[in-house]
């Protein structure tokens, strides 16, 4: 596959007409990969020694998950890594639909058979085969998921079995093999097909391995749904199992169910929905994307015809594809739309599953989304360590679990092998670091419970040794430096590999042709021909860091770091037998060390006992998915509203702050034209001196403000354009910028969601002049106010008293005593009213720790402590 790509670097494109016996292979290896090659000359490129580095690496952070499988679960199906044992089902509490994945089989020996050989183990993988022949057993009265089965179990044997085969056939090893393995996956194909006994040829989702389905003994069969991607993604696996067993009768249920998932699609839409009903074909959930529930769908299609060759399938994606980019692509993002409905977005977040899209993007060619995807994808991770299993459109949490998902890896390979990128190899790294640094543990690797706290969960799901490793081995390595010829091969969706060869050397079971079925859509570039890069981009060697940069700070991190000023506190420590550093974790007061603070600013610190004197690093606020966001409202004040119609709003971390603003600002409303505001404003006389009203949409909301400022705009209320989106459902967020310095945007500016947004704009139309305050929750008109507690992040650092006197930076002090049980506080503030110097003031608080962990007021007299007198800092 890499050699098609470097040596398609030229302005050749070869057209992919309807496949011939002769030149399939060499076709479907050009469709497989995008077949381009542009070196970008970045900071990012990476030297051979530096690959061997990481390779090593990652054979040792693989040496050290499986042999923990091995040495702590075999032959259970997967390993806790919490627990440094085996996870047998109905031994542990049951975790529901997640078990299904179980089957008593050793589920993840199985699924890391062609791993081994991928990663040049090939005495760990003899040893693995023999005893996968010896020990596994698929005839258990357990029910199991016929998705997971299939593609982790029947894939990992057909795998296996493939790499058994080829290295028997080189003649140093393997030669007591006599296709057991292949045995095996025929035994479970025949165990899964009860699945297939419905009216409509659509699977049941669940089957009893000795029992089947409709078997008294089965406790399954009263399922009616199953989602599409477990329905449509058997094709591979059964069609390799029927080219290699010579039993047709897998292939042919196999494209029965893909039959029916292309005639049910929303014709209108050519969309296809996320639940469908087993027995009636009617769609149970008609939200579309490209994530869970359907995304090894739409993968299927397109490497089923790779593998076997029939036009029918890439027929099907295109027209599939072409709605995808038309509705659910909203570069960078993909999100779900409603089927019958496609313009209209049914939620605001995205799941992680859809990071592969990316990866499958390449396969078909269509390159730049592809790198806007990814980028995006690599932006969230880089803010949160991992992907989030969901995450929203603002790049926040939605679901805080990691399980250690491949997706993303997957899609860095197939980008790198398409581009010669070094960048993506960077990507890669940072993959490998942050696994070893979070997610490693003495047993293992342990999913992240929340990727906010970096909490684990005792799992380590087999498609971890399936599939990530598998990745970013390839990813770092040259062809020469593989046991096998990758370019022979396709990967299922559990990366397991089936030859390309099926096609040629395997034909088809007799009379098991699925008809092609004429169908009418817009073709492009891509739809019959694997373009090269010099097409898509002539003359622009550094494409991809081009298309990359537009996101490059999307997500708010990643900018130019701007150090902050130094505050100090006190924390004089009374010496009780704690160590002061203990106490400050035990408060929740993270510490940085000296040398990890300020470049030049080190020093050792020396035993002391008593005061310390602390730099506060950074300024007081919560980290970027922990950060509280400030409720702002548009209160209508104009008749007949009079300030009781108040409509909840979200900030922006640009612009005009309004909590500094006494009284907020005031204006009369005026729609922008266009309404998007995404270009020059057509009604700026109109606005001039107004608060405009724009929608979300098309474009940052930094490019929104500044067409609007220059057109003499007040302020903006941005409405959001996911119809029915509301404050009541969706947590509040901060607007951000376009990456760039915002500096120049002075507008207030903030957000309503779409049903408060409605709210507005209908009194608009009703009563045509209609003046607003924009403002805090806090401070609205009629709003009775009271004082809130105020939470706090720091980082401090020790020093000892007297070591940061000499030009110190000024502010509050906070001084910390620990005496009889209390914890005393108090904090000394410089004000400076009006810009004359007045005589310095204290206040003094303290707090006592009570039962119920409420903080009470107290009077001064028992802040007097010793060392509570320091003097205050003078602002510069």
């Amino acid at each position: 596959m890499q050699d098609f790509m470097r040596r398609f670097g030229d302005k050749l494109c070869w057209s992919l007409g309807p496949p011939s016996a002769t030149g399939m292979i060499l076709k479907t290896l050009l469709i497989t990969s995008l077949l381009g090659w542009a070196k970008c000359q970045e900071s990012h490129s990476m030297t051979a020694e530096e690959m061997t580095v990481i390779r090593n690496q990652i054979i040792e952070m693989f040496d050290h998950a499986y042999g923990s499988y091995m040495k702590y679960a075999y032959p259970a199906d997967e390993l806790m890594p919490l627990s440094c044992r085996g996870r047998v089902r109905g031994q542990e509490p049951n975790r529901g639909d997640i078990d299904d994945s179980l089957g008593k089989f050793s589920l993840t020996l199985i699924d890391t058979l062609d791993t081994l050989v991928v990663l040049n183990k090939l005495d760990e993988f003899e040893d693995a085969v023999r005893k996968a022949v010896k020990d596994v057993r698929l005839d258990n009265d357990v029910v199991v998921s016929v998705f997971e089965t299939n593609i982790r179990v029947l894939g990992g044997l057909l795998g296996g079995h493939v790499m058994a085969d080829l290295l028997r056939q080189r003649g140093d090893r393997m030669q007591w093999y006599q296709d057991e393995l292949l045995h095996m996956a025929k035994e479970l194909g025949h165990r899964l097909l009860p699945a297939f006994n419905t009216t409509s040829g659509l699977p049941y989702p669940k089957v009893n391995l000795r029992y089947g389905v409709l078997n008294p003994l089965s406790r399954t069969g009263t399922e009616s749904d199953t989602c599409t991607a477990c329905a449509g993604t058997m094709i591979l696996e059964f069609a390799a199992l029927s080219r290699l067993s010579g039993e047709s009768v897998f292939e042919e249920h196999a494209r029965k169910a893909l039959d029916v998932l292309w005639e049910r699609r929303q014709r209108g839409s050519d969309l296809v929905g996320t639940v469908i009903n087993i027995h009636n074909g009617e769609w149970v959930r008609r939200d579309s994307g490209v994530g869970a529930g359907i995304d090894s769908y739409y993968e299927y299609l397109m490497k089923a015809y790779i593998l076997l060759g029939d036009n029918v399938f890439l027929e099907r994606f295109n027209v599939h594809y072409s709605a995808i980019m038309k509705y659910i692509s909203q570069p960078p993002l993909l999100l779900n739309v409603h089927m019958h409905n496609p313009t209209v977005s049914v939620r605001s977040w995205m799941d992680s599953l859809l990071a592969f899209f990316p990866g499958l993007q390449v396969l078909r060619g269509d390159l730049k989304p592809a790198i806007e995807t990814h980028e995006m994808l690599y932006q969230v991770t880089k803010q949160h360590k991992f992907l989030p299993e969901a995450f929203t459109t603002e790049f926040r949490v939605h679901w805080g679990q990691h399980l250690l998902r491949p997706e993303f890896a997957e899609s860095t390979y197939y980008l790198y092998k398409a581009t010669g990128d070094p960048y993506y190899l960077r990507v890669g790294q940072s993959i490998v670091e942050k696994l070893n640094a979070y997610a490693r543990v003495p047993c293992g690797f342990a999913a992240v419970q929340d990727v906010r706290t970096g909490t684990h969960e005792d799992r380590m799901d087999s498609f971890f040794l399936a599939e990530m490793f598998k990745y970013l081995y390839l990813l770092f390595s040259e062809k020469n430096e593989l046991p096998i010829d990758i370019d022979d091969y396709i990967f299922t969706t559990e990366a397991h590999l089936l030859p390309v060869s099926l096609s040629t050397t395997q034909p088809p079971c007799q009379g098991n042709n699925t008809e092609t079925v004429p169908v009418s859509h817009e073709e492009d570039l891509f739809t019959h021909s694997c373009p090269s890069t010099e097409t898509l981009f002539p003359n622009n060697p550094s494409f991809a860091k081009t298309i990359r940069d537009s996101y490059k700070y999307l997500t708010g991190v990643g900018r130019a770091f701007h150090p902050l000023p130094i505050r100090e506190i006190e924390l004089p420590l009374h010496d009780n037998g704690m160590e002061p550093v203990e106490f400050l974790k035990s408060m929740g007061i993270s510490l940085t060390p000296l040398n990890e603070v300020t470049a030049g600013d080190t020093g050792s610190l020396k035993e002391h006992k008593g005061v310390y004197r602390v730099k506060l690093v950074a300024e007081v606020s919560q980290t970027p998915e922990e950060e509280v966001v400030v409720p702002h409202v548009v209160q209508l004040i104009s008749p007949p509203f009079l300030g009781r119609t108040v409509l909840t709003a979200g900030p922006a971390k640009f612009g005009m702050d309004l909590m500094k603003q006494e009284h907020g600002v005031k204006g009369s409303i005026v729609k922008a034209s266009p309404y998007t505001a995404c270009g020059p404003i057509d009604n700026a006389v109109e606005l001039k001196g107004h608060i405009a009203l724009a929608l979300r949409g098309d474009c940052m909301f930094a490019a929104k403000a500044r067409w609007l400022q220059e057109a003499g705009a007040i302020g903006v209320i941005f409405i959001d354009h996911h119809e029915g989106s509301n404050s009541e459902e969706t947590p509040l967020f901060q607007m951000v910028g376009d990456g760039d310095s915002t500096e120049d945007i002075t507008l207030p500016l903030v957000f309503l969601f779409s049903r408060e947004g409605a709210v507005l704009t209908a009194a608009l139309e009703k009563h045509h002049n209609v003046d607003v305050l924009l403002l805090p929750k806090e401070r609205q008109l009629g709003h009775d106010k009271t004082e809130k507690p105020v939470s706090m992040n720091i980082k401090l650092r020790l020093a000892e008293e007297g070591e940061l006197e000499e030009g110190a930076a000024s502010g509050p002090t906070l001084e910390l005593v620990l005496e009889n049980d209390e914890l005393l506080l108090k904090e000394e503030v410089e004000e400076d009213l009006r810009g004359e110097r007045q005589s310095q003031q204290q206040q003094h608080f303290c707090s006592k720790a009570t039962e119920d962990d409420r903080t009470e007021p107290c009077s001064a007299d028992s802040s007097a402590t010793p060392n509570s007198n320091s003097g205050p800092d003078t602002n510069p």
